[in-house]
């Protein structure tokens, strides 16, 4: 990586080798083909294979039922959801900053229980663990952005009860709209997880074709994520156990497919985030609201951004509203329409 011209520019990253055992790479904006795909699943297959023959020899020298796994590769949602199926591992952790920023409070309990000698007590059971703004710095931010807002024909409503702002905004996503998700302490690590989250309806097929031409400008293989409610996860997918940080794929089941194709995907998997009344109660509050208007305990997931770094603060998120097509931004008790 290099800092020549004020910003960082990757060189490459691989040897000519690799050139020479798989043929020339992509380059920027080519477009993907079978070639391409079939070299990504034959490493996600290998990569697969080593995993499981590791895990397997790990289980056979310790024989414990619980596993914690860190690092990049511990991101491999895909490989981390057949553990229970491929190993006798029962119970899998992995925390919601598995990748090199884990490192930093990897380090911090590394003094803290080691050098200092303190008990363990802490579990990390949630990601919420960012900056908070107050909802007087989220009315500030809209009256600073109100000229922007007014060429937009942008209405704002203030609904102080949790309720009937979940409930509001459920109303929304279930008639198709698209709605930004911005309230408390923005999550650590590489997934939002409902504090600065896009929202939409699961139940329509074209949802994903929506938000990547109107948002995210994403690549079409790209899925997006199911939050389900913790106790619905049993009658949607094959596999219960919890994935509060994303960091898991499941089979949905057959008969399920069909009512939530938004964030299934092409293989009938989804890479699901099973949310907790008791750790996420506000987002927890929306997806039960949509359940009782549409029957369905799930909502569609997706980072607040548009091709950039997830949105930290209200200026940011009020950014992103108004450059992309989303129809609704919940931000604190603040809801913003297009009329």
């Amino acid at each position: 990586m290099t800092w020549d011209s004020g910003a960082p520019v990757i060189g490459q990253v691989f040897s000519d080798d690799l050139v020479k055992l798989l043929g020339p790479p992509r380059m920027k904006e080519e477009p993907v083909t079978t070639r391409h795909e079939n070299i990504a699943a034959s490493l996600q297959a290998m990569y697969e294979e080593v995993f499981f023959h590791i895990l397997n020899e790990l289980y056979d020298r310790i024989h414990q039922k619980t596993l914690c796994l860190a690092g990049g590769c511990a991101l491999n949602s895909v490989a981390n959801g057949q553990i229970a199926i491929r190993t006798s591992f029962e119970r899998v952790y992995v925390p919601p900053a598995a990748g090199d920023d884990g490192g930093a409070i990897g380090a911090a309990f590394s003094v803290w229980h080691e050098d200092l000698g303190n008990p363990r007590s802490f579990v990390m059971d949630r990601a919420d663990w960012g900056p908070e703004f107050t909802e007087e710095v989220i009315r500030e931010t809209l009256n600073v952005k109100r000229e922007g807002l007014k060429a937009e024909n942008c209405v704002i409503q203030e609904i102080e009860d949790e309720g009937k702002l979940c409930r509001r905004a459920a109303e929304e996503v279930a008639a198709g709209k698209v709605v930004g998700w911005f309230q408390g302490r923005m999550e650590w690590g590489a997934r939002a997880l409902g504090n600065r989250s896009i929202v939409a309806d699961p139940r329509r097929p074209e949802m994903k074709e929506i938000l990547n031409a109107r948002i995210k400008r994403r690549e079409p293989f790209r899925p997006f994520a199911p939050s389900i409610l913790e106790e619905a996860v049993n009658d949607y997918f094959e596999q219960n156990k919890p994935s509060p940080f994303m960091t898991m794929t499941y089979r949905v089941r057959s008969e399920k497919r069909a009512m939530i194709p938004g964030p299934t995907h092409a293989d009938g998997t989804g890479r699901l985030q099973t949310v907790s009344r008791r750790t996420q109660p506000l987002y927890w509050r929306l997806i039960k609201e949509f359940e009782n208007i549409t029957g369905i305990p799930v909502v569609l997931n997706t980072s607040f951004n548009e091709n950039e770094p997830i949105v930290c603060t209200p200026d940011e998120a009020l950014d992103c509203f108004l450059r992309t097509r989303m129809d609704m931004l919940v931000i604190g008790p603040c809801v913003i329409t297009r009329s």
